[in-house]
């Protein structure tokens, strides 16, 4: 399956948290990627806000855009508070229960090990 394989660091500035884990590109930079990084702050739009959380929540559980609105979709059918549910789904993903029962380091590692079928749900293999 396809994922970001880009720079992390950049990244990491551009929302200036350590998305993919503890980040040294943050102590050395607090400013944004690119060529206006280090311009005066503008004033940011709602949309932007949201944007913005949208693509930090993607780069966190290292979705592509297809995937997330997918997951998206079927939540938004499921009873509940679209949003909770939304969450949910995305947390009971096997790699980030990998990741977060400690398995593996960061949520790339276990999607690594879980693509490599080192891991079994209900006696069978399952690749994401």
């Amino acid at each position: 399956m396809a994922r970001y394989r880009g720079p992390k660091g950049k990244i990491a500035r551009r929302f200036k948290e350590p998305i993919f884990g503890p980040s040294k590109a943050l102590d050395r930079r607090k400013f944004g990627p690119g060529q206006h990084g280090k311009g005066r702050k503008r004033k940011v739009s709602e949309y932007a806000t949201q944007l913005l959380e949208k693509q930090k929540a993607k780069y966190t559980y290292g979705l592509l855009e297809k995937q997330f609105r997918n997951t998206f979709k079927k939540a938004s059918r499921r009873k509940g508070v679209t949003g909770e549910v939304f969450l949910q789904m995305l947390e009971s993903r096997l790699d980030n229960v990998v990741f977060s029962m400690g398995f593996a380091p960061t949520r790339r590692a276990a999607r690594q090990l879980v693509g490599h079928k080192l891991f079994m749900v209900n006696g069978k293999s399952v690749n994401i």
